[in-house]
Protein backbone atom coordinates (compact mmCIF):
# COMPACT_ATOMS: atom_id res chain seq x y z
CA UNK A 1 0.00 0.00 0.00
CA UNK A 2 2.88 2.55 0.73
CA UNK A 3 4.35 1.22 -2.42
CA UNK A 4 1.27 1.67 -4.10
CA UNK A 5 0.84 5.54 -3.15
CA UNK A 6 4.57 6.49 -3.66
CA UNK A 7 5.63 8.96 -6.81
CA UNK A 8 8.28 5.88 -7.91
CA UNK A 9 4.85 3.85 -8.53
CA UNK A 10 3.61 3.96 -12.44
CA UNK A 11 6.16 6.77 -12.77
CA UNK A 12 7.99 5.21 -15.93
CA UNK A 13 11.66 5.12 -15.75
CA UNK A 14 12.59 7.61 -18.51
CA UNK A 15 15.35 6.39 -20.79
CA UNK A 16 17.54 9.60 -19.71
CA UNK A 17 16.58 9.12 -15.83
CA UNK A 18 19.34 7.93 -13.72
CA UNK A 19 16.87 6.19 -11.09
CA UNK A 20 18.55 6.44 -7.31
CA UNK A 21 16.38 5.03 -4.38
CA UNK A 22 17.69 6.01 -0.86
CA UNK A 23 16.25 4.13 1.81
CA UNK A 24 16.54 4.47 5.58
CA UNK A 25 15.27 6.05 9.07
CA UNK A 26 13.00 8.71 9.81
CA UNK A 27 16.72 11.12 9.10
CA UNK A 28 15.48 9.95 5.58
CA UNK A 29 12.31 10.28 5.66
CA UNK A 30 12.73 13.91 6.52
CA UNK A 31 11.34 14.43 10.07
CA UNK A 32 10.78 18.45 10.89
CA UNK A 33 11.77 18.67 7.40
CA UNK A 34 9.26 20.00 4.33
CA UNK A 35 9.82 17.33 1.28
CA UNK A 36 11.94 19.46 -0.77
CA UNK A 37 14.43 20.15 2.61
CA UNK A 38 15.48 16.44 2.04
CA UNK A 39 18.01 14.16 1.25
CA UNK A 40 16.19 12.91 -2.04
CA UNK A 41 14.41 16.46 -2.33
CA UNK A 42 18.22 18.89 -2.34
CA UNK A 43 19.04 15.93 -4.86
CA UNK A 44 16.24 16.28 -7.20
CA UNK A 45 16.44 20.28 -6.76
CA UNK A 46 20.48 20.45 -8.04
CA UNK A 47 19.09 18.62 -10.94
CA UNK A 48 22.46 16.84 -11.42
CA UNK A 49 23.57 14.30 -13.85
CA UNK A 50 25.27 10.90 -13.47
CA UNK A 51 26.50 8.69 -16.14
CA UNK A 52 25.16 11.35 -19.00
CA UNK A 53 21.39 11.30 -17.63
CA UNK A 54 19.44 13.14 -15.35
CA UNK A 55 19.71 12.15 -11.59
CA UNK A 56 16.06 11.51 -9.91
CA UNK A 57 15.88 10.19 -6.17
CA UNK A 58 13.24 8.96 -4.66
CA UNK A 59 13.11 9.31 -0.77
CA UNK A 60 11.90 5.53 0.45
CA UNK A 61 12.66 6.19 4.13
CA UNK A 62 10.86 4.96 6.73
CA UNK A 63 10.79 6.38 10.50
CA UNK A 64 11.82 3.54 12.36
CA UNK A 65 14.83 2.15 13.00
CA UNK A 66 15.48 -1.51 11.68
CA UNK A 67 18.04 -3.45 9.11
CA UNK A 68 15.14 -5.56 8.53
CA UNK A 69 12.42 -3.00 7.87
CA UNK A 70 15.30 -1.61 5.65
CA UNK A 71 15.46 -5.20 3.96
CA UNK A 72 11.84 -5.35 3.40
CA UNK A 73 11.93 -1.89 1.41
CA UNK A 74 14.49 -2.97 -0.65
CA UNK A 75 12.89 -6.06 -1.76
CA UNK A 76 9.97 -4.03 -3.33
CA UNK A 77 12.04 -0.85 -4.66
CA UNK A 78 14.70 -3.22 -6.62
CA UNK A 79 11.35 -3.93 -8.48
CA UNK A 80 11.21 -0.34 -9.71
CA UNK A 81 14.68 -1.01 -11.61
CA UNK A 82 16.77 1.52 -9.42
CA UNK A 83 20.38 2.88 -11.20
CA UNK A 84 21.89 2.90 -7.45
CA UNK A 85 20.64 2.12 -4.15
CA UNK A 86 21.72 4.10 -0.79
CA UNK A 87 20.87 2.73 2.21
CA UNK A 88 21.38 4.89 4.82
CA UNK A 89 22.41 3.60 8.51
CA UNK A 90 22.91 3.83 11.88
CA UNK A 91 24.24 1.20 14.88
CA UNK A 92 21.11 1.28 16.43
CA UNK A 93 19.45 -0.19 13.65
CA UNK A 94 21.54 -3.16 14.23
CA UNK A 95 20.70 -5.01 17.63
CA UNK A 96 19.08 -7.94 17.17
CA UNK A 97 15.94 -6.69 19.35
CA UNK A 98 15.62 -3.96 16.98
CA UNK A 99 14.57 -5.88 13.85
CA UNK A 100 10.78 -6.27 13.98
CA UNK A 101 9.90 -3.78 16.46
CA UNK A 102 8.82 -1.92 13.53
CA UNK A 103 4.89 -1.89 13.08
CA UNK A 104 5.82 -2.68 9.04
CA UNK A 105 7.71 -5.40 10.05
CA UNK A 106 5.57 -6.84 12.90
CA UNK A 107 2.56 -6.61 10.45
CA UNK A 108 4.18 -8.37 7.60
CA UNK A 109 5.02 -11.89 8.85
CA UNK A 110 4.14 -13.22 5.56
CA UNK A 111 7.10 -10.83 3.88
CA UNK A 112 9.70 -11.59 5.87
CA UNK A 113 9.19 -15.62 5.58
CA UNK A 114 9.34 -15.03 1.84
CA UNK A 115 13.25 -12.95 2.29
CA UNK A 116 14.13 -16.05 4.30
CA UNK A 117 13.31 -18.58 2.34
CA UNK A 118 14.67 -17.13 -0.77
CA UNK A 119 17.38 -14.94 0.05
CA UNK A 120 18.29 -16.26 3.95
CA UNK A 121 17.24 -13.05 5.89
CA UNK A 122 17.14 -14.48 9.69
CA UNK A 123 14.00 -14.57 11.28
CA UNK A 124 13.07 -16.44 14.58
CA UNK A 125 10.68 -18.86 14.02
CA UNK A 126 9.03 -17.60 17.64
CA UNK A 127 9.48 -13.62 17.37
CA UNK A 128 6.91 -12.37 19.88
CA UNK A 129 7.05 -9.36 18.34
CA UNK A 130 5.41 -10.50 14.36
CA UNK A 131 1.57 -10.15 14.81
CA UNK A 132 -0.41 -13.60 14.00
CA UNK A 133 -3.75 -12.38 12.39
CA UNK A 134 -6.62 -15.69 12.76
CA UNK A 135 -8.58 -16.86 9.79
CA UNK A 136 -11.43 -13.77 11.38
CA UNK A 137 -8.53 -11.18 11.59
CA UNK A 138 -8.18 -11.62 7.99
CA UNK A 139 -12.22 -11.21 7.25
CA UNK A 140 -13.70 -7.95 6.30
CA UNK A 141 -14.98 -7.65 9.55
CA UNK A 142 -12.32 -8.54 11.53
CA UNK A 143 -9.98 -6.38 9.93
CA UNK A 144 -12.32 -3.52 9.51
CA UNK A 145 -9.74 -1.33 11.37
CA UNK A 146 -7.09 -1.85 8.71
CA UNK A 147 -10.13 -0.75 6.32
CA UNK A 148 -10.99 2.54 8.03
CA UNK A 149 -7.40 3.22 8.17
CA UNK A 150 -7.08 2.90 4.15
CA UNK A 151 -10.30 5.12 3.94
CA UNK A 152 -8.68 8.25 5.79
CA UNK A 153 -5.56 8.12 4.68
CA UNK A 154 -6.68 8.34 1.05
CA UNK A 155 -8.55 11.72 2.54
CA UNK A 156 -5.44 12.43 3.89
CA UNK A 157 -3.76 11.65 0.80
CA UNK A 158 -5.77 14.06 -1.04
CA UNK A 159 -4.83 17.54 1.76
CA UNK A 160 -1.33 15.79 1.60
CA UNK A 161 -0.98 16.82 -2.04
CA UNK A 162 -2.26 20.15 -2.44
CA UNK A 163 -0.37 21.22 0.69
CA UNK A 164 2.58 19.25 0.22
CA UNK A 165 2.64 18.75 4.08
CA UNK A 166 2.32 15.18 5.92
CA UNK A 167 3.85 16.07 9.11
CA UNK A 168 3.56 18.67 11.97
CA UNK A 169 6.08 21.55 12.00
CA UNK A 170 6.04 22.61 15.86
CA UNK A 171 6.97 25.95 16.32
CA UNK A 172 9.19 24.80 18.84
CA UNK A 173 10.67 21.73 19.70
CA UNK A 174 13.05 20.22 22.33
CA UNK A 175 16.68 20.04 20.75
CA UNK A 176 18.91 16.74 20.61
CA UNK A 177 19.90 15.77 24.14
CA UNK A 178 23.12 16.49 24.71
CA UNK A 179 24.12 15.85 28.61
CA UNK A 180 24.02 12.27 30.14
CA UNK A 181 23.98 10.68 32.88
CA UNK A 182 28.04 8.92 33.44
CA UNK A 183 26.09 4.79 32.00
CA UNK A 184 28.26 3.25 29.38
CA UNK A 185 25.29 0.96 28.58
CA UNK A 186 24.18 -0.21 25.52
CA UNK A 187 21.52 -2.53 25.01
CA UNK A 188 22.52 -6.05 26.08
CA UNK A 189 26.13 -5.66 25.51
CA UNK A 190 28.86 -5.80 28.07
CA UNK A 191 31.04 -3.29 27.40
CA UNK A 192 33.89 -3.66 25.92
CA UNK A 193 32.66 -6.44 23.55
CA UNK A 194 30.21 -5.43 20.69
CA UNK A 195 29.47 -9.06 20.05
CA UNK A 196 28.81 -9.52 16.55
CA UNK A 197 26.22 -12.57 17.39
CA UNK A 198 23.63 -9.62 18.70
CA UNK A 199 23.25 -7.38 15.78
CA UNK A 200 21.69 -8.31 12.82
CA UNK A 201 24.67 -8.55 10.31
CA UNK A 202 22.63 -11.12 8.57
CA UNK A 203 20.52 -8.32 7.40
CA UNK A 204 23.11 -6.60 5.95
CA UNK A 205 24.10 -9.26 3.69
CA UNK A 206 20.60 -10.07 2.41
CA UNK A 207 20.23 -6.40 1.43
CA UNK A 208 23.07 -6.70 -0.84
CA UNK A 209 22.57 -9.95 -2.24
CA UNK A 210 18.76 -8.86 -2.76
CA UNK A 211 20.40 -6.03 -4.55
CA UNK A 212 22.10 -8.03 -6.74
CA UNK A 213 24.29 -6.17 -10.03
CA UNK A 214 22.23 -3.04 -8.55
CA UNK A 215 25.14 -0.70 -7.02
CA UNK A 216 24.78 -0.04 -3.60
CA UNK A 217 26.20 2.34 -1.66
CA UNK A 218 25.89 1.64 2.01
CA UNK A 219 26.17 4.92 4.55
CA UNK A 220 26.88 5.22 7.61
CA UNK A 221 24.53 8.48 8.61
CA UNK A 222 25.86 11.40 10.32
CA UNK A 223 24.70 12.21 14.44
CA UNK A 224 25.45 14.84 16.67
CA UNK A 225 29.15 14.32 18.77
CA UNK A 226 27.91 15.80 22.13
CA UNK A 227 30.82 18.13 24.00
CA UNK A 228 28.44 18.57 27.12
CA UNK A 229 28.39 16.68 30.54
CA UNK A 230 29.64 12.82 30.71
CA UNK A 231 30.53 13.18 26.51
CA UNK A 232 33.69 11.78 27.49
CA UNK A 233 31.41 8.73 27.98
CA UNK A 234 28.34 9.13 25.35
CA UNK A 235 28.67 10.31 22.21
CA UNK A 236 24.94 11.06 22.25
CA UNK A 237 21.52 9.54 23.69
CA UNK A 238 22.17 6.16 21.51
CA UNK A 239 25.82 5.71 21.73
CA UNK A 240 28.76 5.04 24.45
CA UNK A 241 31.77 5.74 22.83
CA UNK A 242 33.14 2.23 23.43
CA UNK A 243 29.99 0.63 21.48
CA UNK A 244 30.15 3.43 18.81
CA UNK A 245 33.83 2.97 18.20
CA UNK A 246 33.30 -1.11 17.94
CA UNK A 247 30.99 -0.67 15.65
CA UNK A 248 32.99 1.46 12.73
CA UNK A 249 35.50 -0.93 13.40
CA UNK A 250 33.57 -3.62 12.21
CA UNK A 251 31.75 -2.19 9.68
CA UNK A 252 34.94 -1.01 7.98
CA UNK A 253 36.25 -4.47 8.34
CA UNK A 254 33.49 -6.09 6.87
CA UNK A 255 33.08 -3.59 3.94
CA UNK A 256 36.34 -4.85 2.85
CA UNK A 257 36.03 -8.43 3.54
CA UNK A 258 32.61 -8.02 0.65
CA UNK A 259 33.85 -5.31 -1.41
CA UNK A 260 30.98 -3.22 -0.17
CA UNK A 261 30.83 0.00 -1.20
CA UNK A 262 30.78 1.97 2.19
CA UNK A 263 30.81 5.42 3.25
CA UNK A 264 31.51 6.87 6.98
CA UNK A 265 29.98 10.62 7.21
CA UNK A 266 29.40 9.69 11.05
CA UNK A 267 31.46 13.03 12.41
CA UNK A 268 30.76 15.33 9.26
CA UNK A 269 27.77 17.41 10.42
CA UNK A 270 28.27 20.15 13.45
CA UNK A 271 26.47 19.63 16.59
CA UNK A 272 24.40 22.79 16.23
CA UNK A 273 22.99 21.03 12.77
CA UNK A 274 20.61 18.75 14.56
CA UNK A 275 17.19 18.73 15.82
CA UNK A 276 15.15 16.79 17.66
CA UNK A 277 17.34 13.69 17.74
CA UNK A 278 20.47 12.40 17.03
CA UNK A 279 20.28 11.76 13.27
CA UNK A 280 17.56 14.62 12.61
CA UNK A 281 19.06 16.86 10.55
CA UNK A 282 18.62 20.95 9.71
CA UNK A 283 17.74 21.69 6.15
CA UNK A 284 21.06 23.39 5.48
CA UNK A 285 22.97 20.23 6.09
Amino acid sequence: AMFASHVIHGTPKADDEFRVVIIGDSSVWGTLLKPEETLTGQLNEARLDACGKQLRAYNLGYPTISLTKDVMLLSFAIKYEPDLIVWMATLEAFPIERQTVSPLVANNEETLRGLASRHGLRVEADDPNLVKKTFWDKTFIGDRRAWADIIRLQIYGVMWASTGIDQVYPADYARAQTDFEADDGYHNFTPPNLNADGLALNALETGFRIAGDTPMMLVNEPMIISSGTNSDIRYNFFYPHWAYDAYREMMFALSRQNGWTYVDLWDIVPASEFTNSAIHLMPAV
